[in-house]
């Protein structure tokens, strides 16, 4: 029996209160594995449960954290070593990985979860984070000369929190203010922000995709400020100034961008390079706030709607690293999928990988079963999603710690049984 394992980043998820389990206080640790270790994981329990089968690793991405590992697994590439900085401002290490085409063109990847991120996530406030790490590199990848550049945003909740100008800042399109935080940056106006234009000029020969895991826009009851606020994160008042920095930011932003020809994100599903609109300096601010409100244009802390304002298409992270590792041919090889994430619950099953996996087996008649460390969601769901079976890891009370203690021992000693089960 052949059988796939195709799991995405068992995410920790630390600030997000519903993924964590009972009795597991917010102070303590509660790691993550990585796609590459969750594969590990999922292949040594399944071999000590079913001996005789063939198992296909398969690490996968939704376009946040192990993007550019899981595209280099399947199809090589050239990987460029890059210091960049994280959103504190702190040097860390990055990565731009290059891949040449079936057609002889070449794709540079991405992942800006470490520039999004931050070791020390309550360092400073949410208004002072910066993607200016980001921008250092895009600047990298299209430095190379790929005719098309892939950024990787992050999970739901990256530390970043600047609607994109720190972004803007490193690629030298806002004065260096604007990599100080949203603080700063909402006080930009139209004209400090000229070379905007100029850039998004200079970018229309590139086919510039931003990757998504979510839908929340940069602003509104449901942007990435409120749910600053949801995730407990920051209190109410600052998610308000939070939200009144990005609003003032966007509206700059997205006025500048009209002398040059607007982009309109809402056109239409994979678009983002509209053609000129002529649109008069008195409606900027409307665009600016339609822009704002488009759903994903908040994923990387709102460096989605900076990248959108540059001629960028917002695609779904799980859904493109699917088509560009051949996920679809690779599932029509196998008898059986096995997939998983960290909690498997409407969002994974909508946006994450596990969703995506499930996606390429159901029209092939392939079973797809997920394991997770926590279900989230019920039988009814993941069956409507296409998938066979839901497996969670931490079953009982005394589960949690042994995942705090291990999570790869206690996410292969959940396998055996699985496999079992499922393998013929």
């Amino acid at each position: 029996m052949h059988v796939l394992v195709a799991p995405g980043r068992f995410d920790a998820r630390p600030d997000d209160g519903p993924a964590r389990p009972r009795g597991v206080p917010a102070s303590d640790p509660w790691p993550a594995l990585t796609a590459p270790e969750a594969v590990d994981a999922l292949v040594r329990g399944w071999r000590e449960g079913a001996p005789g089968d063939v198992l296909v690793p398969l690490p996968l991405s939704d376009g946040g954290a192990g993007l550019v590992e899981a595209v280099r697994a399947a199809r090589g590439g050239e990987l460029l070593s890059v210091t960049t900085t994280d959103a504190h401002g702190a040097v860390v290490p990055g990565a731009v990985l290059v891949v040449q085409e079936p057609s002889g063109a070449r794709t540079a990847y991405v992942d800006g979860a470490l520039a999004l991120g931050a070791a020390d996530p309550g360092k400073r406030p949410v208004t002072a984070t910066t993607s200016a790490g980001l921008g250092t590199l895009l600047a990298a990848a299209l430095d190379t000369g790929a005719g098309r550049v892939v950024v990787g945003l992050g999970g739901r909740r990256t530390v970043a929190h600047d609607a994109g100008a720190g972004l803007l800042a490193a690629l030298g399109a806002a004065p260096a203010v604007a990599a100080e935080g949203l603080g700063a940056a909402a006080a930009l106006r139209a004209d400090d922000l000229a070379a905007l234009p100029r850039l998004r000029e200079a970018l229309a020969g590139r086919d510039l995709v931003a990757l998504h895991a979510h839908d929340l826009p940069l602003t509104g009851l449901s942007g990435v400020s409120a749910d600053l606020a949801e995730s407990g994160r920051v209190d109410a008042a600052t998610a308000q100034d939070a939200e009144r920095a990005a609003a003032a930011f966007a509206h700059a932003a997205a006025s500048a961008a009209a002398t040059a020809g607007r982009v309109d994100l809402l056109a239409g599903p994979g678009t983002g390079r509209g053609a000129a609109s002529g649109t008069a300096p008195g409606a900027a601010r409307s665009a600016g706030s339609r822009e704002a409100l488009v759903p994903g244009s908040g994923a990387g802390g709102g460096a989605a709607f900076v990248l959108g304002l540059l001629g960028a298409r917002l695609v779904e992270g799980a859904a493109w690293v699917a088509d560009a590792v051949d996920l679809a041919a690779r599932v029509a090889e196998a008898d059986l999928v096995v997939t998983g994430s960290g909690v498997l619950d409407a969002s994974a099953l909508e946006h994450g990988v596990v969703g995506a996996v499930a996606r390429a087996a159901l029209p092939l008649g392939v079973p797809a079963v997920a394991v997770a460390a926590q279900l989230r969601t019920g039988r009814r769901d993941w069956g409507a999603a296409g998938l066979a079976g839901g497996f969670a890891v931490l079953e009982r009370p005394d589960d949690a710690a042994r995942w705090r203690a291990d999570p790869a021992a206690a996410l292969r000693g959940r396998v055996p049984r699985i496999a079992r089960t499922w393998s013929r």
